[in-house]
């Protein structure tokens, strides 16, 4: 809500470098929209690593970390019983990242952000989608078990209005198109955060809306390439950037820029990603090369001729067991069980 306060004094005057980037990613999403048509099947193959990366990566910021083989079969849904609260927060990440991809939730509201958070914590026992009751704090943690306080967020009692008006204030800016669509974008996402309306879950919440506002504003790439990912990556950039613009917030006097400036080059790396990702997928070589690669790094150690076929749509199922039967002969993996319950195990990861 504050950042949206003074739109034309806070953001009015962008700079240079900021300028040159949001031109790249403009003329990037025009790529992606032109791909979306003419290569389906290939964007189909990236969404699906990109999901996985995206689950895991956003988990493991907040320190939720699940073997990687069994992160695996709970993101492609083959997991039937989970196993504590790591695994439930994995998979209600990949409950509502996938609920703002696969539905249409419409415009950002209270109610939307609230749903997400519901979805996020719907598999642990205290649930979501309340606001916080009680006062908390964004801190470091020291590996010697000691913290450090970043800043002191909008206190619980006020939370709901602040969030409200953040809601209000940001469909406002975008219905009268004055400011560039980015820029408010990371403007909420920073404002979000310092609101930190949840008692937990607020920084996962926070790249989901981010995700599903830039989808909705034509900026797609978050479906083709984790912006978690980069995010977990570049993990002291990003806690620097919203440090540094936390500061006055509250007084109405804070300086936007390192985090707009960290928020926007993320994006245009995330296109620069998807640009090497398209081109590394149309020159791989044949269908039973990209199973090869799929089943030795990007499968779940346990998986199916299913899961197969789904990673990679337009490859048909006698070359993909015949690609399987090459990778068994050579001890790469084996076969459990026959017929249509049958799994297949990777028995070893080295190239």
């Amino acid at each position: 809500m504050r950042s949206f306060a003074d739109l034309n004094r806070l953001i009015g005057a962008v700079p240079a470098g900021v300028v040159r980037r949001i031109g790249e990613i403009e003329r990037a999403a025009g790529q992606e929209a032109l791909l979306a048509d003419q290569l389906p099947n290939l964007l189909t193959g990236l969404s699906h690593r990109a999901r996985v990366e995206s689950v895991t990566a956003s988990s493991a910021i907040e320190g939720i970390v699940v073997e990687p083989g069994r992160a695996g079969r709970i993101i492609s849904g083959s997991v039937s019983r989970l196993r504590g609260r790591s695994e439930e927060e994995l998979a209600g990440y990949r409950d509502a990242l996938d609920y703002v991809f696969s539905a249409d939730p419409g415009e950002t509201t209270v109610g939307l952000i609230l749903h997400v958070h519901r979805l996020l914590l719907g598999r642990t026992p205290a649930g979501g989608g309340g606001l916080k009751t009680a006062d908390n704090k964004v801190v470091d943690r020291r590996p010697d078990g000691t913290t450090t306080t970043r800043f002191d967020p909008v206190s619980a009692i006020e939370a709901e209005v602040h969030l409200a008006e953040l809601v209000d204030r940001l469909g406002g800016a975008l219905a009268r198109g004055e400011h560039h669509r980015l820029l408010l974008i990371g403007l909420f996402a920073l404002d979000l955060l310092v609101i930190h309306p949840f008692a937990d879950g607020n920084g996962r919440v926070t790249r989901i809306m981010t995700n599903v506002q830039l989808d909705q504003a034509g900026f797609g790439v978050g479906r083709y390439v984790s912006i978690e990912k980069l995010v977990d990556d570049t993990g002291d950039a990003y806690y620097d950037a919203l440090a540094a613009s936390t500061v006055g917030w509250f007084a109405d006097n804070h300086d936007p820029w390192p985090w707009l400036g960290y928020f926007v080059g993320i994006v245009a790396d995330a296109y620069t990603l998807f640009a090497t990702s398209v081109a590394a997928e149309r020159s791989r070589g044949t269908k039973q090369d990209r199973v090869r690669d799929y089943v030795v790094h990007h499968a779940p150690v346990s998986f199916t001729i299913g899961d197969v076929r789904r990673a990679l749509p337009g490859v048909s199922d006698p070359t993909i067991r015949v690609a399987l039967w090459a990778l068994r002969d050579a001890g790469r993996i084996g076969r459990v069980g026959a017929g249509r319950s049958a799994r297949w195990e990777r028995l070893s990861l080295a190239p």
